[in-house]
């Protein structure tokens, strides 16, 4: 989809860099730490949550060597082969035109107000004609309570959490790292990218003799290219797009958990709870942004997984807020839809319905190992696609038939898709939504004795924003589908 951006926002100005985003150069680099501007008007969620307790489940996998120097020893060899044959097969096999949408989604708006953001180059997720309008709205400084809560630099949700502990605590290298320390640097990148200096020896036993590395242990990777994007889709002028590969920044950060998908999905879940009515679309759109890094082979699937996790985690501290619910989400909510019926001529529902919805197809049909072609045409097949994201074919590491884990605060997420259910009933929808136990990353056994806030890993918010459920008379709710038009069903009177 194109969207013709005629003028820049005239809004835009400087914003200073306060903690820097692996994946983005010293040119590129995305703050998604607080600013001054965001402590202004405190709000008791302006204390940020520890991310580490959610994405825990790592440990499981890889034990860092404590220096955070991306070496450590490998605790589940099966699991991390996966990771690196699902990530090799995604960098391979993506279209050409997906790789363009990979930079796309990689690009920061620059401290000059140039480029563009992360937030709005997944404007798509809206359908065509909707998508065009708010990138439209957002570029064109219509949308200032909008931009102001999800924008990727410094928005209030959308830059709300960063990464840099959880990737120090974490340390696993990137995909695209040479195994070899004596192997020579690759020419353009810096010296801090040497090989000598930066390398993925610790994983490469596990996988020297496999079909997705070479024989001295190195991910069959390849680099994409920078280029320019042309299309002033998000922006009136060219832009430069550079996975930049050997810049130090990205090449010495720890690669779990993705920041740009812990920022994507900022953006995406806070963009989902705010127009619920196309709340899969958005997600599926999201995850793409995600799964773009590895496209990039920039980071591994259990990266992304990790970014979502960061993500749910930060918005819905940002949805428990009672204060910041009231003064700055909800009103974004108002401004984007009256912005959106405005300028579509009718209300949302019929905008919605008379839209060409979200498509995407970046592996030109070909299926994921363990999953399918990931394409998606409409609602229900961006449902499946976001669900498929959800684990990517790994398998069980722990047990499969645990009940549902549904972390504290998590039903906040749902206020605008249920506005009349409670806070138990919406709670209840998401365990009823989830995937089962036993994936990567599910904390759900943890959580049982107090070392981890119920599983995160585990919610499927596309499905449970798409839920069908019906109360109960004892005011329980049940539900009976998902994919659709979230409805809820009472008893009859």
């Amino acid at each position: 989809m194109a969207l013709n951006i005629s003028r820049r926002n005239p809004r835009l100005r400087r914003f200073l860099v306060v903690t820097a985003v692996v994946g983005a150069s010293a040119a590129l680099l995305a703050p998604i730490g607080v600013t001054p501007a965001q402590a202004a008007d405190p709000y008791v969620s302006d204390t940020r949550p520890d991310l580490v307790p959610a994405l825990s489940g790592y440990s499981s996998l890889w034990q860092t060597s404590g220096l955070n120097d991306l070496h450590g020893t490998v605790k589940d060899a099966p699991t991390l082969q996966w990771n690196d044959r699902v990530t090799s097969w995604i960098n391979q096999h993506a279209t050409k035109s997906q790789q363009f949408r990979a930079l796309q989604n990689a690009a920061y708006l620059n401290s000059d107000g140039s480029g563009y953001d992360q937030s709005i180059s997944i404007a798509d997720g809206l359908g065509s004609t909707l998508g065009t309008l708010y990138a439209q709205g957002r570029i064109n400084g219509d949308l200032p309570k909008v931009a102001a809560l999800i924008n990727s630099s410094n928005g209030t949700a959308g830059a709300y959490v960063s990464t840099s502990n959880a990737k120090a605590a974490f340390s696993y290298p990137r995909p695209f790292l040479n195994a070899d320390p004596t192997a020579s640097k690759v020419e353009g990148d810096t010296d801090a990218c040497a090989p000598s200096k930066v390398n993925s020896s610790s994983l490469a036993p596990i996988r020297k003799g496999k079909s997705w590395a070479d024989a001295k242990g190195n991910l069959k990777i390849t680099r994409v290219p920078a280029t320019v994007d042309t299309t002033h889709s998000f922006a009136s002028t060219n832009v430069t797009l550079d996975p930049i590969y050997g810049e130090s920044g990205l090449c010495t950060g720890g690669s779990y958990p993705s920041g740009h998908t812990t920022t994507a999905y900022q953006a995406g879940i806070t963009l989902a709870t705010l127009l619920p009515e196309l709340a899969p679309q958005i997600l599926a759109r999201t995850s793409e942004a995600g799964n773009n890094r590895i496209v990039l082979g920039v980071h591994y699937a259990l990266d992304i997984i990790g970014g979502r996790i960061s993500g749910e985690v930060a918005t819905a501290s940002r949805w428990s807020d009672a204060a910041f619910r009231k003064e700055v989400l909800n009103p974004a909510r108002k401004e984007l839809v009256s912005y959106l019926e405005s300028k579509c001529g009718a209300r949302l529902a019929a905008c919605i319905a008379k839209d060409t919805s979200y498509v995407n197809n970046p592996y030109a049909g070909a299926k994921i190992p363990g999953g399918t072609t990931q394409q998606v045409t409409d609602r229900k097949s961006a449902l499946k696609v976001y669900t498929e994201r959800l684990s990517y074919g790994f398998a069980p590491v722990s047990a499969t038939t645990l009940s549902a884990s549904v972390p504290k605060g998590a039903e906040a997420l749902l206020r605008t898709t249920f506005p009349t259910l409670t806070n138990r009933q919406r709670r209840q929808v998401l365990a009823q939504t989830e995937i089962a136990s036993g994936h990567p990353l599910d904390t759900t056994i943890s959580s049982r004795i107090g070392t981890a806030p119920g599983s995160w890993q585990r919610l499927n918010l596309a499905a449970a924003m798409s839920a069908t459920v019906q109360v109960r008379a004892d005011g329980s709710v049940k539900v009976l589908s998902v994919g659709g038009k979230a409805t809820v069903r009472r008893p009859a009177r």
